[in-house]
């Protein structure tokens, strides 16, 4: 029995840093499968932390959002040097854990996304869309000598799809309800909601991108609130109200009301976006607080909105679960609890079932790894638009593995 367990598990780090690029999430996972291929997998995270980006390192991804500053030099060290930060995140996970590198089966990594333009742009018979994560996975598999999966979103786009959002797949493996139907809403600078009707099978999953995470309160709070680069619990929220005449002008953008599948993020409510508020706050002579109330209040509310609209006619959910920086802000949660409630949705965070909120992306992309290496599907069709599975993540060999640890 002992030899067959240890067969059946596997280690793997999964590594993420994600629109608001705060630094690299690392975790380690114990992966526990009965059948590959199935649903009896086990996961148990064994160690996580975060790594804040160095400030110059921060500064220098923000430029390369701009595509008039991303020249292929720059693009070319950045890419090197979060292969660097990523490899030395991992290695630091690793020894956190107590386990040796040579135990790990695998490293996943999202990489940092600098460009996502999902919609349909065709030349010459052609769909050039395209997604651009950087974080070269050849550099960390040989700083660790563990074999790395990087760049998932690709091969989705590759079969028509939008590349995002990819976490639905893990979320359905970890947290499908037999009796209840389940919301699992993610807010990090983006946004984004998978749905789980009660025994769900995988074509019963859909998932889209609410629309502004954390994105835009991060952006004001730069600009507003130097030296500060986000709203702590919501604080600065909690002081102001809500501007009904920005609020009106926010929930104009047709990004909400957008057919599925849908996905979005700093190319459209990024830097430029934040200025035009800013714009309208000084020609307004709108208080800073109340700007920053109003910004929080829509993330709210496009939530809720897209529960509504694109969710409750078909499937009536009875929790609205949330992961990710967002839900460590109060006054969002209050905001999502005050909406929510006439729906009678109950308002949780990972927290309160006894998760991490911080950890669940990295432990995601620590499970898709895990199922490239396996060669198996990893994207669920129907979330991202794909028009068929595919094995998403391009394997990074090191120049030498070494032999497993006792």
């Amino acid at each position: 029995m002992d030899n067959q367990s240890k067969a059946d598990v596997k280690y793997v780090v999964g590594l993420m840093s994600g629109t608001s690029v705060d630094g690299i999430d690392a975790a380690v996972i114990e992966v526990t499968t009965a059948h590959v291929g199935e649903r009896a997998i086990a996961v148990r995270l064994l160690a996580f932390e975060n790594t804040p980006f160095p400030e110059n390192v921060r500064n220098q991804i923000f430029e390369l959002f701009n595509p008039e500053n991303a020249t292929i030099d720059k693009v070319g060290k950045m890419n090197m040097w979060l292969g660097e930060l990523y490899a030395d995140a991992a290695l630091s996970i690793i020894k956190q854990s107590g386990l040796q590198p040579s135990q790990i089966a695998a490293i996943g990594s999202h990489g940092q996304t600098i460009y996502h333009a999902p919609e349909a742009h065709y030349v010459d018979d052609y769909n050039l869309h395209c997604t651009v994560q950087i974080g070269d996975g050849a550099v960390i598999a040989n700083r660790t000598a563990i074999s790395t999966v990087t760049d998932f979103r690709v091969a989705d786009m590759a079969m028509g799809g939008q590349g995002a959002p990819l976490v639905p797949f893990t979320e359905y493996l970890l947290y499908t309800n037999e009796a209840q139907t389940l919301l699992l809403q993610n807010i990090g600078g983006i946004g984004n909601i998978t749905v789980l009707p009660a025994k769900a099978l995988p074509s019963d999953v859909f998932a889209f991108d609410t629309g502004p995470g954390n994105m835009i309160i991060d952006g004001l709070i730069s600009e507003l609130f130097e030296p500060m680069t986000m709203d702590v619990g919501g604080e600065i929220a909690a002081q102001g109200t809500i501007i009904d005449e920005l609020l009106c002008w926010l929930k104009e953008d047709e990004y909400y009301t957008q057919e599925l599948p849908k996905s979005t993020g700093r190319e459209r409510f990024g830097k430029q976006y934040v200025a035009k508020i800013i714009a309208m706050m000084k020609a307004n002579d709108w208080k800073a607080t109340d700007v920053i109330a109003t910004a929080t209040y829509l993330t709210a509310w496009s939530i809720a909105d897209s529960y509504e609209r694109y969710i409750a006619p078909k499937h009536i959910a009875q929790r609205l679960l949330i992961g990710g920086g967002g839900s460590y802000n109060s006054t969002l949660l209050l905001n999502l609890r005050q909406l929510f409630a006439p729906h009678q949705v109950e308002v949780l965070t990972q927290e309160d079932i006894g998760g991490n909120s911080d950890a669940k992306e990295a432990i995601a992309f620590a499970l898709l790894a895990y199922y490239t290496m396996e060669g198996l599907a990893n994207n669920i069709p129907q979330v991202t638009g794909a028009s068929a599975p595919v094995v998403m993540g391009k394997i990074s060999l090191p120049h030498h593995r070494p032999t497993t640890g006792g």
